[in-house]
């Protein structure tokens, strides 16, 4: 207990304002060839010739590489989630968005290898871009995925209608699996509440992409060894994650690789990408020399992945004291040109779409949308920040419509022992009621005496209306 509440140095503080700290780039290794990527100028295009001869033949340049490099060349980032591969480590046949790189060139300078990637012939077939992630579901928008312009792979659900059962119950023909295109929750009585309310409250909420911005670029060190084995400086926020990935791409076992991690210069989420240490390590490979890639800063701002925009649609079923009876909400997730981690962010999502308030009516539909912008990524609360915004605007929305007391409505409908998340989940000590209590005392709020002395021990009517306690009771048990 002696730095719980002290005002401890950082152990690294006096290296970092010193300048002492050892970042990536601060690795020095002789021999080092400098890559430097060919990255498509086309938000979609299909490729129609790519021909990396010139840039391969000019002194200094050791080593191109394309997708036929790659032993594996798409690699699903959740594979073990479940999550399909659908992202090509180098684009083969197409490109879904502006940056998205193509082939990499190692060279003796920084400035050799940019000219050996202006050397490379390469012709495009220019295709309908989509940005505005609403005009997916249009018919006449451009498809810019083989699944479609919305991810398709939520699991699957056994149509009992087609399971062919006879009167014995012996199935004569196996049942139907139908692919879910969404993430779905429905809980408790929606037409009911929405039947009982005073008034829907309705709102919609487009948080948009953030890039995080960390003062050190993606950037790795690759350096082949005698042995065969190659040693990867990475910046990434994920080890093991990471030298999973490259494994993986590189179909090689995992002792063959040693990734040395340190000092990130800033992530915020979006140094688990593993955006250069495979193609590195492509490049180490083939030219039996250690390999730097830094990014450059405007690479770091136009091709690396984003917070990803939300479009969230939320109505909610109120009473004039302002109980929420239920909540209907649609969610878009733009995952930009490939799934990479979204699936799980829109997930997280999902299971927090309610915020700290119990809510026992619920309908939620979630669509992780494709566009032909960066692929997204976490930053900082993925999934959980940009709903929260949106939960707690649309609280003080409600509250400001009813006119009641924005945190008094918080603390009515705040969660109590016993209550579910959206996902069904009971929860054993949540912490809202306390929390806005502490909250209404910091800024010299007097609270009623019921708010004030309320705890989050299980609900047993004592603000709720007689008349909903039955209605609430029940669908809280599902």
């Amino acid at each position: 207990m002696k730095v719980v509440g002290a005002r401890i140095p950082r152990y690294d503080g006096v290296a970092h304002v010193t300048g002492r700290t050892t970042y990536v780039d601060d690795v020095r290794v002789p021999g080092t060839l400098w890559a430097k990527a060919l990255r498509s100028p086309h938000h979609h295009a299909g490729i129609t010739r790519l021909d990396t001869s010139r840039a391969e033949s000019m002194p200094g340049v050791h080593a191109v590489i394309t997708w036929k490099d790659v032993p594996l060349l798409a690699l699903g980032h959740l594979a073990a989630l479940g999550i399909p591969a659908d992202e090509p480590l180098l684009a083969r046949d197409e490109v879904r968005y502006k940056g998205e790189p193509i082939a990499l060139v190692a060279a003796e300078s920084e400035q050799l290898a940019a000219a050996a990637v202006d050397a490379i012939e390469i012709g495009f077939d220019e295709r309908p871009a989509l940005f505005d992630l609403r005009q997916a579901f249009d018919p006449d928008a451009p498809q810019i995925h083989p699944w479609g312009n919305w991810y398709p792979f939520f699991g699957t659900v056994e149509s009992s209608l087609d399971a062919g059962a006879d009167a014995h119950g012996v199935v004569e023909r196996p049942p139907q699996h139908i692919r879910m295109d969404r993430r779905q929750i429905r809980k408790g009585d929606i037409d009911w509440a929405f039947a009982n309310a005073d008034t829907i409250v309705q709102g919609v909420y487009r948080p948009a992409a953030i890039e995080h911005a960390p003062l050190e670029t993606q950037v790795c060190q690759v350096v082949p060894e005698p042995d065969g084995r190659l040693t990867i400086y990475s910046c990434t926020q994920a080890l093991y994650f990471s030298l999973g990935v490259v494994a993986a791409h590189l179909k090689v076992p995992l002792n063959r690789l040693k990734l040395v991690g340190g000092t990130t210069g800033g992530g915020f989420g979006g140094k688990v990408d593993t955006a250069t240490e495979t193609m590195g390590s492509l490049l180490a490979l083939k030219s039996g020399r250690p390999v730097k890639w830094r990014w450059t800063r405007e690479e770091e701002f136009l091709c690396s992945s984003t917070r990803a925009p939300w479009h969230m649609e939320i109505a909610t079923a109120v009473t004039k004291d302002g109980w929420i009876l239920g909540q209907k909400m649609l969610t878009l997730h733009d995952s930009g040109a490939y799934a990479r981690f979204s699936p799980y962010g829109l997930t997280k999502h999902s299971f927090h779409h309610t915020g700290a308030y119990s809510i026992p009516n619920l309908q939620f539909d979630g669509y992780v949308v494709f566009t032909n912008r960066v692929p997204t990524t976490a930053m900082r609360g993925f999934g959980v920040t940009s709903v929260s915004f949106a939960v707690e605007t649309h609280m003080s929305r409600i509250a400001d419509l009813l006119g009641l007391d924005p945190i008094e409505i918080r603390l009515k409908n705040a969660n109590r022992i016993g209550d579910t998340s959206p996902n069904g989940v009971a929860y054993m000590d949540p912490s809202t009621v306390s929390t806005l209590q502490t909250i209404a005392e910091a800024i010299g709020q007097e609270l009623p005496a019921e708010y004030r002395t309320m705890t989050n021990e299980p609900r047993a009517g004592d603000l709720l209306p007689e008349h909903l306690v039955a209605q609430i009771g029940s669908t809280e048990g599902h």
